[in-house]
Formats: C-alpha cells, structure tokens, sequence
C-alpha cells in the first residue's frame, strides 16, 4: 500500500490519527506520553508507543485470524499504523476476569478476587464527563448504539477475551481486566478498533501477581518502561 499522512485529524492520550491520501484509511502513531486518572497525572513512559503499536498490532492481526473484524490494515513503522477509517461507537467497554482497579473501589471486593463469571460494564466516551458508566437503557435511549449494535458488541467482546485469556495464559499471565473500542464501518458494520496493549489491559504475572501494565505508573509502582519491555519480551522473546 502506498498510503501516505495528510493532515493531522485528531491528537489524544496516547495516540495522534492522521488522514491520509485515502479517505478510506487513517494513519494512527503511538506516543510515550502517558496520562492517568482523567489527566490529572501525566507523564512519559520512553518506548511505550512502541510497543503499545507491535503488541495491538499483533492482538489485531491475531483476533482477525480468530474471526474477529478489526480496523487493522498494516504496521507502517515502530509507531505508526494504518487502519481502516470507522466511526468510533462512544462508548468504553470494559471486560473483568479478576476485581482490581474501579470494580474493588466501587463494589468492595478485594481486588484480585477471581469472578465467578466475566462481566461486563459500559462507560460513555466523555472526558468532560469522567467517562460515566451507563446502562444498556441509557444507551438505547441516548442512541449511542441500536440494541442490534449492543448486541454485536457484546458478543465480540467475550469472545475477544475467551482468545485473549487463553493466549496470554500461555505466556504465564493473566489477563485481569481490559477495555476495548468499537467503530462503525462506512457500511454500518462494527468492528473492533482503538488498541490492545499494557495501556488498556490490566496483566499479571500469572505466579507472582505483578503488575506489569499502566497501574505502575497509575500507582507510582516504579518500573514502569520494564513492565512494558517484560510483555514485549513474553510476546515476541525480545525487548524494545
């Protein structure tokens, strides 16, 4: 493919999105910026955007193989990929094998409690907001997504994490939680969008329990770049 950046759409957290010489196709590049708790804490975490792009792009690649529709077209370089162009659904969906994070603080269950069965919460996309949690009634009625949209949703996202869970078990880690996106194609078909990486997964090491995702920066837990090196490492028996 010859695709090539135009302008600058859009600039977020982690990521900047590019038009390109193809309307049917965005350039997204990677950044080492790093926020946490609505951007009130930032910093940098050096090669994060690295290999936050290898390991989504390979989640990505891998899912589709599995079934899964994703907006993952090619990697272009260490930072940047191209991906098909989507209207990004507004809503965060967050899937929990294992209580920590929000789900302990908010339900008083001690976090690394194992759940009985995974669930499921959805968080409307708004920064000024805080990201509320929402229903699926008020999503309906706020036609953020059709009830067929929700469903779709749904279903892929528990599929997405029954592959992901026996995938990174395999590395010896365990997948306690993590957020995903969806984008609606310019046909109306919903797919898997946005990124997989130690910004949006909640990883521990399967015997010790470490944390090696974002909740080390999150909780100035210290070793933060190594984490992100050690699930490099795991996926691909290299560092950055």
């Amino acid at each position: 493919m010859n695709i090539q950046k135009t302008e600058q759409l859009y600039e977020g957290k982690a990521k900047k999105v590019f038009a390109t010489n193809d309307p049917a196709y965005y350039i997204v590049s990677y950044k080492d910026d790093a926020t946490a708790f609505d951007g009130l804490k930032k910093g940098t975490i050096a090669g994060k955007g690295a290999i936050n792009n290898r390991v989504t792009n390979y989640m990505m690649a891998m899912l589709e193989k599995k079934g899964i529709p994703t907006h993952f077209v090619e990697e272009l370089s260490e930072r940047e990929t191209v991906v098909r162009k989507v209207q990004i659904v507004p809503l965060e969906v967050i899937i929990r094998n294992i209580a920590a994070g929000s789900f302990s603080k908010r339900f008083g269950v001690p976090e690394g409690v194992v759940l009985k069965r995974p669930t499921i919460e959805f968080c409307l996309k708004d920064d000024d907001l805080h990201d509320p949690m929402v229903n699926e009634y008020h999503i309906l009625a706020c036609e953020w997504a059709t009830e067929e949209e929700l469903k779709t949703i749904t279903d892929m996202a528990f599929r997405i994490n029954a592959i992901m869970k026996e995938f990174f078990l395999k590395l010896n880690i365990e997948l306690v939680d993590f957020k995903l996106e969806f984008g609606r194609t310019p046909d109306g078909k919903v797919i898997l969008a946005d990124e997989i990486s130690p910004d949006t997964c909640r990883f521990w090491d399967a015997k010790t329990h470490e944390k090696l995702d974002k909740d080390r920066f999150r909780r100035d837990l210290g070793h933060v770049e190594e984490a992100y090196q050690e699930i490099l490492h795991r996926m691909f028996g290299e560092k950055a």
